[in-house]
Formats: C-alpha cells, structure tokens, sequence
C-alpha cells in the first residue's frame, strides 16, 4: 500500500512510502498522480484546495490552504498554514466500550509496595538540591557514592583515550587524531552492588530554588515533594544552602500535602550551619550510607496491573507517529483503563486543535472546564510572549511531514486512546484515583517526562519517529519507535517497535497487547529500558512561562 486515509472525512493521504514524480497512486477507484516526488510520511491532497479550503486529517482541521493545492501536490508550510477549530462547553453523553482484557485479568507485576498503598517499579534512593548553589556538592556526591557502591553505568567498552594522548605526544598529525579507533578498550565490569535491592542513586541538579519569582520556588518544591514520595523511591537526602527561596518548611509542607502519612528516610542539611564543607559532605555521605541500610530492605512482590500509573509522551516525532506509535500507546491506555489502572496524557500545547474531542470525553462539566481554562491560560501565555501554538513543531517535525500545530496535535493525542477523561491536573498535582487523567505540561519533552514523574507516574511510554534518548530519573522510559528503519538504526536506544503497523504485518490492537505485556515485565525489573541502562536521567523543573 503506498498511501492511507487515516479517517474517512480527511482530504489528504500519507504516504507510506517514497513517491516518485508523475506517480498514478490508484485510491477509491479513482487515480491521484503526483505532481512532485513527495518523501515518505509526507500527507498529498485529494482533491483541488483553494485558498483558505479546510486542510483535515485524522477527521479535525489542522491548516488552512495559504494558495492553491492541486490534487497529487504535497502539503507543505509553502502551502498550509496552522488552523484549529474553536473548542465549544457542551452538554456530552460520550459512551465508551472497554476492549477486552480478559487475558490480562490475573496479570500482575513485582514491584515495590509503599506504606501508603502506591507500587513502585523500581526502588531509586535520590540525592537532591533544593537550591542550584547546592549542585556541586551533589556532583561531589555523586563521585563518592556511585562506583564505590557499584552503581556505575555498564562499560562494555572503555572510550581510548590513552590512544588519543600517545598518538599526540608522538607526533601524530590531526587527521590521523580524527581516525582513532577509541572504541577498542575492552572495560571490566561494574563493581558488584553493595545494595542489591536498591536500584540506584538519583542525583538530581537543577537551576531553580532562588532568584526567578517566589512562584517558580513554590513549584520546585512541589515537584521535588512528588519525587521524594514517589512509589519508586525509597528515601531522599536533600541539601539546602539555607537563604534561598526554596526552604526546607517550603519542601516539607509540600511532601505533607501529599502524604501526611510521610514515612519514608528523609535527611535534609543545610550547608550554612555546618561548621564546614568537608563535615557537610561526611554527614551526607553519613546519613545517605544509612538510609540506603534501610531501602535495601524493600524486596518486589506481585501487585496488580491496576497499581500501574504510566505517562503517555512523544518526542522527536514524525509524519508516522499519529498512525503507528502514538495510537499503539491509544489502545495501551485503554487497556489499562479498562484493567483499573491511569494512563496520564501530557503535553497541552500538542492537544490544540482537538480540543473539542477532550472536552466531550470529560467525565464531568468540572474536568471539561479545567482543561479548557488550562488551555487558554496556556495560549494567551504564548501570545503574550510573541509566540502561540502554532510555532510548536520543530524544524525534525516538519522535515518528516507534520507541517502544522493541529496535524501534529491530532497525531499526539492518539496517544490517550478512547476512553472517559476522568480527571485534570494542573502542574505537580497529583493522580488521584484510577482512569485517564490529562497533566498540563509544556510539549518540551524533558519538561514534560519530569513532571509526569513528579505526578506519580511509575513508568513512561515514550513514542518517538525521529530518535531521542530521553530518560527520567526514576520512572522507566520505555522507547516506543514508529517506523523500523529508526528502530534499526538506534536499537541501542529504542525499546519497542510498530513501524510494522505501517507495513501491514501488525494491527493497532495487537501491539498494544504486545506493549502491555512489555511494559509489564519492565515494571517487574525483567527487563531494563536503554534509557535506565544508559543512565539517561534527565530533569528539568518547568518555569510557569512560555514553552512549547
């Protein structure tokens, strides 16, 4: 098959692979002949487009025709421009069918029960600043504690940089520099874990805790409050200089909001009183060893598929992900919906232009307004600052076909699936209860997978088209590819493959069976996402401004 009508309204095709100039592409009986070579994920108008003619796919309107379109003619930014529907509160009786999930009944995964009832999927003790001055001291850390307690990354093989050193002081030219092997350095293996039940130490630094507004501060400390009593750690030591605007009270009161049953190992110092940094550094090295004591004792036991709490997010993605990946993630969220479990759907400014379809899905008026008010708060944010909606695809995103917010957005939200909203959370609140929540977050991908964590995701899916590494701290990532060629070519960093829906070898629903079943095993510790095995743990605190 060389194209596809990803809904019976649209008046474009994708195309599922390269298509040569003055190609006849028979479709419903008729024939389209292009009228340039069109890439592969690229979309093809149907029919003639005047100026100012709808441009929809996925059965929404994603652009407007800026000149003329001839039938068999890309749609490109030449041609289209961002266009959005305005989303209207209304009365909805939205009806929804679970799928089946018989074969998952009895499913469970092992994993780590907290006191307050929450499983975690993995068992991480963090190291934290609630101030950037306090970051090298975490780095500092981070060098006493990492290898000593065998928690340095896997290193089949050693960079040879003695090879790089040698050839200079010989005399080596700087081509013969360019040409060394460095990768031919065979390494040992990590030093054996002092604690085997403790997955690792996080070290998380950031930029916030002072300067900025007293907002931004309150914020940081509400996240951090999320990660220190995230089901997936076991304890946290927090350092703090002591003037910044981020303080202690701050922190604690935010952990108590969430948790007023807090009973987890928490060590927080405050440099200022410390009668020097040398001692600063022992006793959280003291206390740290300690407290690791203590999270060693946690083992995994079976849980139910309904204790699973999964972030939905796309990054890097492209002209396949709204047709393979992202709906793969739809049916998975399903599932999991219907097995009692919470998908959480990120990412606002990549829901603009479907707007319509979240609010008639709303579980309630309340859910319905939130969201909204959300959303316009968000877009007026943008407009403010010279910017909007419209500008969120990135220069990858266009080059592999998703030329307009709204195309881009109708392909991202195919992530949340079918079923009920149930509920909205503005940044750092927390999931509460089981079903479908939306989280507002920025569409930046690193800003985005931090807070889902700091709402109390215990895993994230993360679909990608075009390639990125992006981890979290402490909720695996689990990579999600929508085309096999990136699949093949980045296997060090993709988990999980549906490029073979694009080919016809697979349904939607079969692999998102096949993801859950997946997603289980990494929940159990069975398998270790590239993400976690190479360390990637990214975190980036949102500011309250614009970023899309």
């Amino acid at each position: 098959m060389a194209v596809l009508q990803v809904h019976p309204n649209d008046n474009v095709l994708v195309a599922l692979r390269d298509l040569a100039a003055g190609e006849m592409i028979s479709w419903q009986g008729r024939t389209i002949t292009t009228k340039h070579a069109i890439p592969a994920k690229h979309k093809i108008a149907i029919e003639v487009r005047k100026a100012d003619d709808a441009v929809i796919m996925y059965g929404v309107l994603v652009g407007r025709a800026v000149i003329p379109i001839a039938a068999g003619e890309a749609i490109t930014t030449q041609n289209v421009k961002h266009a959005a529907s305005e989303p209207q509160l209304r009365p909805s009786r939205y009806t929804w069918t679970p799928p089946d999930v018989s074969a998952f009944r009895s499913a469970t995964f092992r994993g780590f029960h907290r006191a307050d009832g929450k499983v975690g999927t993995a068992n991480y003790w963090l190291v934290v600043p609630l101030v950037f001055c306090e970051n090298r001291n975490i780095e500092v850390l981070r060098e006493a504690l990492v290898e000593k307690l065998g928690y340095g990354p896997p290193r089949p093989q050693l960079w040879n940089i003695d090879a790089l050193i040698e050839n200079y002081q010989a005399g080596a030219s700087q081509d013969t520099l360019l040409s060394l092997d460095l990768n031919n350095t065979k390494g040992g293996p990590p030093a054996p874990r002092i604690f085997p039940n403790v997955d690792g130490i996080k070290f998380l630094t950031h930029a916030g805790g002072c300067g900025g507004t007293r907002q931004d501060s309150d914020a940081l400390c509400a996240l951090l409050a999320g990660y220190i009593n995230h089901p997936n750690v076991a304890g946290a030591t927090v350092l703090s200089l002591g003037c910044q605007h981020a303080q202690v009270n701050i922190l604690k009161d935010a952990i108590h909001r969430l948790n007023p049953k807090f009973n987890k190992p928490l060590y927080v110092l405050g440099q200022q009183e410390s009668r020097s940094e040398p001692e600063f550094i022992a006793q959280a090295l003291r206390q740290t060893f300690v407290g690791l004591t203590e999270a060693n004792r946690a083992v995994r036991t079976p849980a139910p598929l309904n204790k699973l709490v999964v972030g939905l997010e796309c990054g890097g993605s492209d002209g396949f992900s709204g047709i393979s990946a992202n709906p793969t993630l739809g049916y998975f969220s399903d599932l999991l919906v219907a097995l009692g479990g919470v998908p959480v759907l990120s990412e606002f400014p990549e829901l603009n232009g479907v707007e319509q379809d979240i609010i008639d899905r709303s579980a309630s008026p309340a859910v319905a307004q939130k969201f909204l008010h959300l959303m316009q708060v968000y877009a007026e944010r943008a407009r403010q600052a010279g910017s909007g909606f419209d500008m969120n695809p990135s220069p990858g995103n266009i080059k592999d076909g998703l030329i307009t917010d709204a195309m881009k957005s109708a392909g991202a939200a195919k992530k949340g699936g079918t079923s009920p909203v149930v509920s909205v959370l503005d940044y750092t609140e927390q999931v509460q209860g089981p079903g479908l929540h939306l989280l507002c977050t920025p569409g930046n991908d690193v800003e985005s997978t931090t807070a889902l964590a700091g709402s109390g995701c215990n895993l994230i899916l993360f679909t990608t088209g075009l390639g990125t590494p992006t981890g979290n701290p402490i909720a695996p990532t689990i990579k999600v590819s929508s085309n096999t060629r990136l699949f093949q070519r980045m296997q060090d960093v993709i988990d999980f493959d549906t490029g073979d829906i694009i080919a016809g070898e697979a349904t939607i629903e079969e692999k998102g069976r096949q993801l859950l079943t997946y997603a289980t095993a990494v929940a159990s510790g069975e398998i270790i996402p590239h993400a976690v095995r190479l360390q990637q743990d990214d975190f980036i605190p949102w500011k309250r401004g614009v970023s899309l």
